[in-house]
C-alpha cells in the first residue's frame, strides 16, 4: 500500500467508519479525475486570484480607519490593535475547520459561505457602537470567513492544475499583491467620502463578490460518499443517552478531525518540521506587524493619508512585478536543495528592512523602506510553502499546514497588541519598527543556523562505513534494470529504479 492510501485508511478509520474499513479501499475513494491543465481551469485560477485579494491583502486595509476608530470608542492603540489582529489571526487558526467543510461539502460551497461570512461581518461592523462588537464582527466572523474563502480557493487549483501547477500557484499569489495595490487607495477613497460607518458598509458588499467567484469553482469529480451507517449510530447514540451522548458523539468527531488535519506526529519525530514551524511561529510574531502601523507613523508625523495609502499600493504593485519572475527562478534546479538557504536570507534582510523607517518619516525614506520591504516580502512570499514542501512529504502537507497555521496564529493574535502597546508606552512608533526588525531578523538567523547543523548532521550519517569483505560501494547514479512478468501481462513490464543511497 502507498503512502497516500495509508494515510486516506487512517483518516477514515480515525473517523469511525468501521464498514468502510472492511471494503476495499479504492470504493472508500472518489473516482480520480484527471485535471485538465486548462479549460475551464484559468476561469477557476482567475477566481483564486479574486479571492487571494479580497482575503489575505484585506486586514492592511485596517490602517486607514485606525484613528478614527481609536477616537470613536476612545480607545489605545494596544486596544484598537485587536481588531486587525483578530482578523488576522482566524484567518490563519481556523484552517483545520476548513479542511473539515471542504472533505465535507467541498470546495465551492466552502468558499461561498467565507463569502457571505465576511461580507455580513463587515457590513455588521458599520453598525457597532463598543470596540468589543467590532472584535466580534470585523474580527472574529469576518476572519472566520477569509478562512473559508482562501484555503478552498488555492485547494481547488491542484485539482485544475498538475503539469502546470508551480504556474498557476505563481499567478495566484498574485492576488495578495494585487489586493496590496488596490484596497488601500480604495479605502481611502471611501473614507473621504463615506467615513469609516459607510466604509465598512461598503467594503462588505465588496467582500460578497467571494460568492461570485466560488461560484465557477465547480468541482472535477463527485464527492466522497459519507458512510450512512456511521451516522445511524452515531444518532441512535445519541439519541439513547441524550446531551451526554450528543456530547460523546461532538467529541470524538473533533478528536479525529485533528488527528487528520494536524501533523502532531510530524512536530515530534520530523526534526526540520519542528525547526521550521518554531522559526515561522517566531517570524509572525513582528512580520505583519510593520504593515499595520506604517500609515499611522506617517499620518502622525504629518503625512497625507493619501500619500500614506499610496505607500501600500507600491507595496502591491513591486509583488506584482516581483513575484512571477522569482517563482521561475527558484524553479531551477540549481535551488532545489537550497530553498531554505534562500529563504532565511530574504528573510534576514526583510527583518532589517524595518529599520529603515528609523531614518525619518519622510516620504522618500519610507518609499525607501517599501522598495526593500517588498523585494524581500516576494521572496519569502514565494518560497514559504515550497520550502514545507520540501520539508514535509506531501502525503502529511495537509495537515502540517494545519499545525502551522494554528501556531502562528498565537503569534498573529498578540504581536499587534504587544506593538500597540509599545506605542502606548514610549509615545513613538519607531520602537515598533525596531522590535519587528529584531524579531524578523533572529528568526531569519534561527532558521539559518538550524537548517546548516541539520544538514551537516544528515551528511555524517549518510556517509557510508566500509566493511571487511564487502564489494565496491555502487555510485550513487547508477541504474538497475527490474524486470517482471506476470501471467495476465501482454508484454514485459520493465522498471528503472535509480538508487540515490548505498
Amino acid at each position: 500500500m502507498t503512502p497516500q492510501e495509508q494515510h486516506l485508511a487512517e483518516c477514515e478509520a480515525d473517523d469511525g467508519d468501521k464498514e468502510g474499513a472492511d471494503a476495499p479501499l479504492a470504493q472508500a475513494r472518489p473516482v480520480a479525475i484527471t485535471a485538465p491543465d486548462g479549460g475551464w481551469g484559468w476561469v477557476v485560477l482567475m477566481a483564486s486570484v479574486v479571492v487571494l485579494a479580497l482575503t489575505l491583502a484585506f486586514p492592511s486595509c485596517m490602517g486607514i480607519f485606525y484613528t478614527d476608530l481609536q477616537k470613536q470608542f476612545s480607545a489605545s492603540n494596544s486596544v484598537t490593535s485587536w481588531v486587525p489582529s483578530i482578523m488576522t489571526a482566524v484567518l490563519h487558526a481556523g484552517g483545520p475547520l476548513c479542511s473539515v467543510l471542504v472533505e465535507r461539502f467541498g470546495c465551492r460551497a466552502t468558499v461561498m459561505l467565507g463569502g457571505v461570512l465576511s461580507g455580513l461581518g463587515m457590513a455588521a461592523s458599520a453598525f457597532t457602537n463598543s470596540i468589543i462588537e467590532l472584535y466580534i464582527t470585523a474580527g472574529l466572523i469576518t476572519g472566520l470567513g477569509f478562512c473559508f474563502s482562501f484555503q478552498p480557493a488555492v485547494t481547488i487549483l491542484g485539482h485544475y492544475f498538475v503539469r502546470r501547477r508551480v504556474f498557476a500557484n505563481a499567478v495566484s499569489s498574485t492576488g495578495t499583491a494585487l489586493g496590496l495595490s488596490t484596497l488601500p487607495m480604495l479605502s481611502h477613497y471611501l473614507h473621504i467620502e463615506l467615513g469609516w460607518r459607510g466604509s465598512f458598509l461598503v467594503l462588505g458588499g465588496i467582500l460578497l463578490n467571494s460568492c461570485v467567484c466560488g461560484a465557477v469553482m465547480r468541482p472535477l469529480g463527485p464527492r466522497k460518499p459519507r458512510a450512512s451507517k456511521r451516522l445511524s449510530n452515531g444518532t441512535a447514540a445519541a439519541s439513547e443517552e441524550g446531551l451526554k451522548g450528543h456530547m460523546l458523539v461532538l467529541w470524538n468527531n473533533l478528536v479525529s478531525s485533528l488527528r487528520c488535519h494536524m501533523a502532531f506526529d510530524q512536530f515530534c519525530n520530523n526534526r526540520r518540521f519542528r525547526v521550521f514551524s518554531l522559526g515561522i511561529t517566531w517570524m509572525m510574531l513582528g512580520f505583519v506587524v510593520p504593515l499595520i502601523f506604517l500609515i499611522p507613523y506617517a499620518t502622525d508625523n504629518g503625512m497625507d493619508q493619501k500619500e500614506a495609502a499610496l505607500l501600500l499600493n507600491i507595496l502591491g504593485f513591486i509583488n506584482v512585478i516581483v513575484r512571477p519572475p522569482i517563482g521561475l527562478l527558484f524553479n531551477l534546479s540549481w535551488f532545489k536543495v537550497r530553498h531554505v538557504y534562500v529563504f532565511s536570507i530574504a528573510l534576514l534582510l526583510n527583518g532589517l528592512s524595518n529599520s529603515i523607517c528609523c531614518i525619518a518619516p519622510s516620504f522618500s525614506v519610507l518609499l525607501l523602506y517599501m522598495l526593500s520591504y517588498g523585494l524581500t516580502m516576494s521572496v519569502v512570499g514565494s518560497l514559504v510553502f515550497t520550502v514545507l514542501m520540501d520539508i514535509v512529504d506531501m502525503t502529511h502537507f495537509p495537515s502540517a499546514l494545519g499545525l502551522l497555521a494554528i501556531m502562528e496564529s498565537v503569534t498573529l493574535l498578540i504581536g499587534p497588541p504587544l506593538a500597540g502597546y509599545l506605542v502606548d508606552k514610549t509615545g513613538k512608533y519607531t520602537y515598533v519598527f525596531v522590535a519587528s526588525s529584531i524579531t524578523v531578523a533572529s528568526s531569519a538567523l534561527f532558521l539559518l543556523v538550524s537548517f546548516y547543523f541539520l544538514d551537516r548532521h544528515d551528511a555524517a550519517q549518510k556517509e557510508p562505513s566500509p566493511s571487511p569483505g564487502s564489494a565496491a560501494f555502487q555510485p550513487s547514479d547508477c541504474q538497475y534494470i527490474r524486470v517482471s512478468a506476470g501471467a495476465a501481462d501482454k508484454h514485459t513490464a520493465i522498471k528503472t529504479e535509480r538508487v540515490t543511497s548505498v
